[in-house]
């Protein structure tokens, strides 16, 4: 059964109450149950980690990349300027798949920007906690 990394980046814990008006109700442990449930529907063996700390999330990355282990990243503030991130990212063996709660081309101009989009095989945004789901579905279709 192939493995899948779901790394998240900063504040992702704090769903449910961070900005419900933006990312929804659902807590961070309601993504963790949606993602395990979906990846055994596909066949895939989900594990889901969230960290505040950049180096902490490069770390996984470069592990990944080391095992060849396709990852589904949610880059959260990172996307916007996270260079080190990208570079850990460039050196990737297995698909990568960003995604996004909310949509950051609807929502302020600095968001509009990722660093990360151009070493990924595809980008998800806008369709909440959904967006992890269609993330896992395309990565069962590169594998």
């Amino acid at each position: 059964m192939t493995t899948v990394l779901v790394l998240n980046g900063p504040n992702l814990r704090r769903l449910g109450t961070r900005e419900p008006e933006i990312y929804g109700a659902d807590t961070f442990d309601d993504l963790v149950d949606l993602c395990r449930r979906t990846g055994a529907e596909l066949g895939l063996k989900v594990e889901v980690r969230q960290t505040d700390d950049e180096a902490e999330m490069i770390g996984w990355v470069h592990a990944a990349a080391d095992a060849r282990t396709p990852i589904i990243l949610n880059p959260a503030a990172f996307t916007h300027y996270s260079y080190a991130l990208h570079d850990a990212l460039a050196q990737r063996t297995a698909p990568l798949i960003e995604v996004h709660i909310s949509n950051p081309h609807t929502r302020e101009e600095y968001r509009h920007t990722s660093v990360v989009s151009s070493v990924a095989s595809g980008v998800i945004a806008g369709f909440g906690l959904n967006s992890y789901v269609l993330a896992l579905h395309a990565l069962k279709n590169l594998l």
